[in-house]
């Protein structure tokens, strides 16, 4: 037992120099480690500092100059492609509307407020279409009835290269003007099929002959100019559209035809007898065509469109015939200005939107149409994108011979409204115009209109 202590001992004492040298050793080698990787990481610093700074005086640089030297250095990143489309993610998801079929929807719209105001030959209506016979008192009052919802959708591919499309709008303008009794309506509903230079197009819209309106946020749930040469009713049609470029001449040139097929309703003259009145064949078939000749661009565009309708209305046994020549138009010399209008001409014109004597009822018992023309035409400015300014005037002659005594002999609106954008999708805008509305007998009466419109656009 002793000897094995003192043999323990012994060895100790031979190995006791070395462990200094050993525990040194390791010591040496950890420390050489956390030196290395100082250096390391000093170099990097060193790089990224470097790296920055050129990076600043890179910004600092104009675009042009940092292209020209560098033709990769305006290509986004991975990271920055990445990041673009996840915003563009996210605001689909924002603005997307589910539905059974997939199909991409999305809702738009304008809610619109209107305060108005009438003089005394305005009736009850708040958008009256002509100065009425009796004087009454004058009427103001204020309604979102005018508020427009729609869906706007596109469809799957079709065969031949086509897509589908289509849109609905509604508003409240139907009802009365109480209260909570604004009833929802149907204003407009297409769907399309659309190829490269073919469209079909099914729907309820206005008169293929008459596309155009003036601008106005007064008179929205009825179209502006109504009864004074502004063709507007929205009835079922059927229309098919071809677009011909004048490759030739210029490549931004060329003509697009629309024929069609457009309902049309009629009612029954005012001196008819309930029996005859229940002979009216109210709804029958139209046919149209339309060829608008174009040339220009965005900001300097002229197009000139003629086009034809015929029709007949059946009263009492006896046929009208509703016949007319079109003309419409659009001259926009540049950004700041624009006119446009239309121009019609022929017989009996009340199911497309006229005042509502396209026929007459003799004393006789016959039926005759009722000769008219019809025009308006606006000039809009634009002196900032902010600002707008449109001044519009429209008419429609019925020939006296044709008409029943205290008819509506002329009728002639003028306008003019500023339209301000509070915001990109704000705009408030104030209006005033006036209705002249000749009888045959009574003579003219006068009515003046005012209305203060907030719409905010989705």
């Amino acid at each position: 037992m002793h000897m094995r202590i003192a043999t323990a001992c012994v060895a100790g004492l031979i190995l006791l120099p070395f462990v200094p040298r050993v525990m040194f050793a390791q010591s040496a080698s950890d420390m050489q480690r956390v030196l290395d990787r100082l250096d390391n990481l000093e170099k990097q610093n060193r790089e990224l500092r470097s790296e920055i700074e050129a990076l600043r005086k890179e910004l600092g640089r104009p675009s042009a100059e940092r292209a020209a030297s560098d033709p990769v250095a305006e290509a986004p990143t991975v990271a920055e492609r990445l990041d673009v489309q996840e915003s563009r993610t996210a605001e689909l998801a924002q603005s997307k509307i589910e539905t059974s079929q997939r199909i991409p929807v999305s809702l738009t719209g304008m809610v619109l407020f209107n305060a108005f105001a009438n003089g005394r030959y305005g009736g009850t209506l708040e958008n009256p279409v002509t100065a009425q016979l009796a004087p009454a008192a004058r009427n103001t009052g204020a309604t979102f009835r005018q508020t427009v919802l729609g869906l706007k959708f596109n469809g799957p591919d079709l065969p031949g290269g086509g897509t589908a499309s289509g849109s609905v709008y509604m508003d409240f303008f139907s009802g009365t003007q109480a209260p909570n009794n604004n009833l929802f309506h149907l204003r407009l509903a297409t769907l399309s099929l659309n190829w490269q230079n073919t469209t079909i197009t099914a729907g309820q819209d206005k008169p293929i002959v008459a596309p155009r309106e003036p601008m106005s946020l007064a008179q929205v749930g009825l179209a502006p100019l109504t009864g004074a040469g502004n063709l507007w009713n929205w009835y079922p049609q059927v229309r098919i559209g071809q677009n011909i470029p004048f490759s030739g001449l210029s490549p931004t040139a060329g003509v697009r035809a629309e024929l069609g097929v457009f309902e049309m309703s009629d009612v029954a003259p005012a001196n008819a007898t309930p029996a005859q009145a229940a002979t009216v064949e109210k709804y029958r078939p139209g046919y149209e065509g339309r060829f608008n000749f174009y040339a220009g661009g965005e900001n300097h565009r002229i197009e000139v469109a003629p086009g034809f309708h015929f029709a007949q209305s059946h009263f009492a046994g006896q046929s009208a015939p509703s016949k007319l020549g079109t003309l419409d138009w659009l001259v926009r010399p540049g950004r700041v200005v624009e006119f446009n209008g239309a121009f019609f001409r022929g017989e009996n014109a009340a199911a497309l939107g006229g005042l509502r004597q396209g026929f007459t009822l003799l004393s006789g018992g016959s039926v005759i149409p009722v000769h008219v023309t019809g025009a308006w035409g606006q000039i809009s400015v634009f002196p900032t994108a902010r600002l707008s300014l449109h001044f519009y005037g429209g008419f429609e002659g019925d020939r006296g011979s044709d008409l029943l005594a205290n008819s509506v002999r002329r009728n002639l609106i003028y306008a003019g409204n500023l339209v301000y954008k509070l915001a990109p999708n704000i705009m408030a805008a104030f209006e005033i115009s006036q209705n002249r509305t000749i009888y045959t007998v009574s003579g003219m009466r006068l009515n003046n209109h005012y209305d203060l419109a907030l719409a905010y656009l989705f």
